[in-house]
């Protein structure tokens, strides 16, 4: 299957300014986590990516764990990257990519040592074929390492060449400030932070928006883990946890976003976007109809008072 590229790709997607930097994201990008492991059709996550790509989205997102099995997200992605990216295709891409979870055994391949960063960043580029990431993130926290050597180890990917910027993720207001400031003064500013955040996910929303807007740096949100999508009104899988008080919320959500002429899920999205210091919205699908039942949430971003205020009325 030969892939050619849309050739109006760029013409409806909205860009946002990550920060201060020069750099700008598709107002939803794409995560590989979950759907494009050793598990999954190849096939089919070959067409969603196309899909994407065709359709505006220029960020994909890996970490070296992805999969399942662990690190074949990496390795399928770079199968797709070699058949259907090569030349100048790879300099549209926004390729970004973690390590600080469990990746092998022993006492080196987990949280955020300089030997676990440097070694998972080695490995991740070698599983994808690629010179360099564009982004190299701190997966999470390690509260046994200093933050010191988990920056300096993010400084000294970008250095040498293997990343063009770093990131952080799942840190909160009081870690991040520290990561950020650590950066700073090493010479790599932190690009951008990445953290759940949903309606219904709402930790980091009191204080890290603050430490980022001052520190320029862009936020990326990742959503409420698929349960906010049409299937659910019927009720939650267990494993989704507190499914009967979950699922009245949805129920009631729902009948805002059709109000709106939205999908739950296409509501979720514009409820982030709403925010202009929501750089991207991170979303992971596993068909093209879910991908564009999601893009159509560009044509609505606009609540008015009374609509937020529904909703604030549900989720309390």
């Amino acid at each position: 299957m030969l892939y050619i590229p849309s050739p109006g790709r760029y013409e409806n997607m909205q860009y946002n300014r990550c920060g201060k930097s020069g750099i700008l994201l598709p107002a939803i990008s794409l995560s590989l986590s979950h759907h494009f492991g050793t598990i999954d059709i190849f096939e089919d996550g070959r067409k969603i990516i196309h899909h994407a790509f065709d359709n505006g989205i220029t960020h994909f997102d890996l970490a070296n764990n992805y999969g399942p099995a662990a690190g074949s997200a990496e390795e399928n992605f770079g199968r797709i990257l070699k058949q259907d990216f090569t030349g100048n295709l790879r300099d549209e891409l926004l390729i970004s990519t973690k390590a600080g979870y469990a990746m092998w055994e022993g006492p080196y391949g987990n949280w955020g040592s300089r030997k676990h960063l440097m070694t998972s960043c080695h490995h991740s580029l070698k599983r994808m074929g690629l010179e360099y990431v564009d982004i190299f993130f701190s997966h999470r926290p390690d509260p046994e390492t200093p933050v010191e050597e988990t920056m300096m180890a993010l400084d000294h990917i970008v250095r040498s060449g293997k990343a063009l910027y770093a990131g952080i993720c799942n840190y909160d207001a009081e870690q991040a400030k520290q990561a950020i400031d650590v950066l700073k003064s090493l010479g790599t500013p932190c690009l951008i932070h990445q953290s759940e955040y949903s309606m219904f996910m709402r930790w980091n929303e009191t204080h890290l928006p603050e430490v980022l807007e001052t520190n320029g740096v862009g936020r990326i949100a990742s959503s409420s883990k698929g349960l906010l999508v049409h299937k659910n009104l019927k009720g939650i899988p267990a494993v989704a946890g507190n499914a009967k008080p979950t699922n009245f919320y949805i129920k009631k959500l729902n009948e805002i976003a059709r109000k709106r002429n939205q999908s739950l899920a296409q509501m979720s999205l514009a409820w982030l976007l709403k925010d202009k210091k929501i750089t991207s919205a991170l979303i992971n699908v596993t068909s093209k109809e879910q991908l564009n039942d999601n893009l159509s949430a560009l044509n609505n971003l606009q609540f008015a008072e009374e609509e937020l205020e529904a909703i604030e009325k549900v989720l309390d």
